[in-house]
Order: structure tokens, then C-alpha cells, then sequence
């Protein structure tokens, strides 16, 4: 085996670990409301930590990724990742959530922070764009195995600490993987100079493309995050739903290269704008059967948004460096981070006007999730803008540069 291609596979065991974080936790969130009494809110802040841990190891890796390079930067992941799993278990209460929430979080911030501009480092051009949308695969693939993992678990009533367990099978994977292998050097030095970085993270288009991040990301993790708390009255399972999803993402990832090259970034990413936000106000007014309909079209309206983020920063501000691919995901993950408690205050108040309604039991759920959704539709509303004139911006550019 190459040793690029084992680092790629260990990448992608680094993700798959990041994405059952992922899904595993959202499984067990009304467990952990149920185990420690907390509100919607609480899990929304507990949800933040998970959020907020990525742009903190992410800046700090791109900072100090020429200097450290990515061999260091995931030993430390794989640390992050080994007390973070271990403190959730033991974690007491809604403190230790918090702070083992945290440290997951850096250790994923901290995979995304190596392996970007590490395959970016090992390959060029098609390839790149393919294996980078290949890598990301793997978040939405891992995402489908924590949550028929998670729902598997939970019909046999196995705890929710049995179920956080789990998460460590894929961190010793991509040690394994990652033991004595050499690392790629930088193409070019220039690209990692931390001064030629920030110059170039100060131009009008990176500025713009951190700020359509921050809607991409939300856009996509915040009705999946919430799945099982906002579905679980919709007359759909919420985690065959949230499989479904992330199972159609991952196969969509697979082939993305060949849909980028046909359309460019910036037309993948409008489309996926406008498809997303149909897909939101679906599920927002449907319930049964319809609400796997609505699933799908909102996983193809997501699938391209992180993965063509990443690559068009790698492609089209290359200045930037690894330093400006990991600020672009970290402005994701905050935003993320920020929304999350505002989202958990969205169902807390969406209980109190439908119960003022007198809807009670699963019809007061059902509402309540319902219109929590229906204000998710404004983060993908937003990018449809922004994506428009993204689109003819560079289309603009291309004529100048003709």
C-alpha cells in the first residue's frame, strides 16, 4: 500500500470518528435530558461545546501547521478524542458534558486542521477536488453508521454510555493507520508563510466566502444535530431519517469531483442552496412517509456545501494556505457553535406558544418541532443570495482573466 494512500484511509477513520461523535450524540440527546433533567436549551449549549472545540484546534492547527506538521497535530487528536470519550461516560452532569463535549470537539477540529491541506499537499488538480469531496464522504458515511449504530443500540435499551464506547473503535483505527508513516512535505513554502496567509485572508473574496461558511455550515448541521428532538413526533423514525440523509450525502460525496468539474464550485453550491431550503420547508410542514421525501432533497442540498467550501479556497485563494482552509471551517464551526443554544431556546419557546395553543403530548412535540424548523429555512434563504452573486462574481472573474 502507498503510504498517501494509507494517510488518506487513516483521514478518512479520523472523520468517521468525528461523524459518530456526531450522530451517537444526537441519538442519545432526549437520554441525556431524561438521565440529568435538562432543557432544550442545555443540550443546546452541551451541543455548542462539540461546535465551538472545532474552530479553537482548527486556527491553532493552521497556525502551526508548517511548523508542527500533521503527524503532531492528530497524535493530539487522538488524545482530545481518548479523554473526551472517556469524560463523557464519567461526566456526572451537565458540567462534565460541557467540558468533555469540548475536548471531542477540538479533536475533530483538529482532524479537519491536518488531513485538508494534508491531501491537498499529496495531490493536485482533479484528483484533489475528488479525493478532498472522497474524504468528506465520510462524515455524512460515518454519520449513517453512529445513527443505525445509536438506534440499534437504544430499541435493545443498551445505555448511552455503551453507545459513546463505540466512538473509540475508529480513533485506534486511524492511529494504527497513522504509526510510521511519513507525512507530506508542502508543494510550496510560500503557501504556508503565515504572513503571505493573512494577506490573502484579507481579500474582499475570502472574506465573503468565510461568510457564506458560516450559513453553509448551520444550514447543514443544524437541522441534522436536532433530528431526534424536533422528528421524533413526525410519524418518521428521527434516526433512519438522519441515516438517510448522511447515507444519500456520502454516496453523492463519492462522485462529487465529476459534478464539480461539469459545473464549478460556484454553481454546485447555488444549486445546493436552493435545494437545501426546499428541503427545510418540507420537513417543516410534513409528517409520515413525506418526511423521508423532504429528508432527500434536503441531503442533496447539503451534500456539496463543506467539501466545495474547503476545495475553493484550496483552488481559488491558494495563498491562503492550510491556515486559510482551516479559518474558512473554523468560521463554520463557530457559527455553528452560536446557533446551537438559539436553536434549543427555538424549541423551549415553540413548546410554550403551541402548549398556549393547547396542543399537549406528541401533537405539542410535533408543532414544536415543526416551527423550529420553519425559521432553519432562513439560513439556506440567506445563501441563496449569497451564492447568486458569488456565481457571477467569479464568472466575471474568468472573463477578466480570459
Amino acid at each position: 500500500m502507498k503510504n498517501s494512500n494509507r494517510l488518506f484511509y487513516g483521514s478518512c477513520f479520523a472523520l468517521i470518528t468525528t461523524a459518530l461523535s456526531f450522530s451517537i450524540r444526537a441519538g442519545i440527546l432526549p437520554q441525556l435530558a431524561d438521565t440529568f433533567s435538562l432543557s432544550a436549551q442545555q443540550l443546546g449549549f452541551i451541543n455548542s461545546m462539540w461546535f465551538l472545540g472545532f474552530p479553537i484546534s482548527m486556527v491553532l492547527g493552521g497556525i502551526f501547521y508548517q511548523t508542527i506538521g500533521p503527524k503532531r497535530i492528530m497524535q493530539f487528536a487522538f488524545l482530545a478524542h481518548t479523554f473526551g470519550i472517556v469524560l463523557t461516560i464519567y461526566s456526572g452532569g451537565y458540567i462534565g458534558l460541557l467540558i468533555s463535549t469540548l475536548l471531542i470537539g477540538i479533536g475533530n477540529g483538529c482532524t479537519e486542521a491536518a488531513c485538508n491541506p494534508m491531501i491537498a499537499d499529496a495531490y493536485s488538480g482533479k484528483t484533489m477536488n475528488t479525493l478532498l469531496n472522497r474524504f468528506h464522504m465520510w462524515f455524512p458515511g460515518g454519520i449513517v453508521i453512529g445513527a443505525l449504530i445509536s438506534k440499534f443500540m437504544t430499541d435493545f435499551n443498551m445505555s448511552w454510555e455503551s453507545q459513546i464506547w463505540v466512538i473509540m473503535i475508529p480513533t485506534l483505527i486511524y492511529v494504527y493507520l497513522f504509526l510510521g508513516q511519513q507525512f507530506p512535505k508542502p508543494k510550496i513554502e510560500e503557501i504556508h508563510n503565515i504572513k503571505k496567509n493573512i494577506k490573502a485572508m484579507f481579500s474582499p473574496i475570502f472574506i465573503f466566502i468565510s461568510i457564506c461558511m458560516a450559513f453553509t455550515a448551520i444550514s447543514e448541521f443544524g437541522p441534522q444535530q436536532w433530528t431526534s428532538l424536533i422528528l421524533s413526533n413526525s410519524g418518521a423514525h428521527p434516526m433512519i431519517v438522519l441515516a438517510l440523509i448522511t447515507g444519500i450525502m456520502a454516496v453523492a460525496r463519492y462522485w462529487g469531483g465529476e459534478l464539480v468539474h461539469k459545473f464549478d464550485q460556484t454553481g454546485v453550491l447555488l444549486g445546493g442552496a436552493v435545494t437545501a431550503a426546499l428541503g427545510i420547508y418540507l420537513l417543516s410542514t410534513q409528517t409520515g412517509s413525506m418526511v423521508y421525501v423532504a429528508a432527500i432533497l434536503f441531503a442533496l442540498g447539503v451534500t456539496y456545501f463543506w467539501p466545495n467550501m474547503i476545495g475553493f479556497v484550496a483552488e481559488k485563494i491558494p495563498s491562503s494556505g492550510a491556515f486559510g482552509m482551516s479559518i474558512v471551517g473554523a468560521v463554520g464551526m463557530f457559527s455553528t457553535s452560536i446557533f446551537q443554544p438559539v436553536i434549543g431556546t427555538w424549541i423551549d419557546s415553540a413548546r410554550v406558544d403551541q402548549q398556549a395553543l393547547g396542543l399537549t403530548g406528541d401533537a405539542l412535540e410535533l408543532a414544536a418541532g415543526q416551527s423550529t424548523l420553519s425559521l432553519m429555512i432562513g439560513f439556506p434563504g440567506i445563501l441563496i443570495l449569497l451564492f447568486t452573486i458569488l456565481y457571477f462574481w467569479q464568472r466575471k472573474a474568468k472573463e477578466v482573466n480570459a
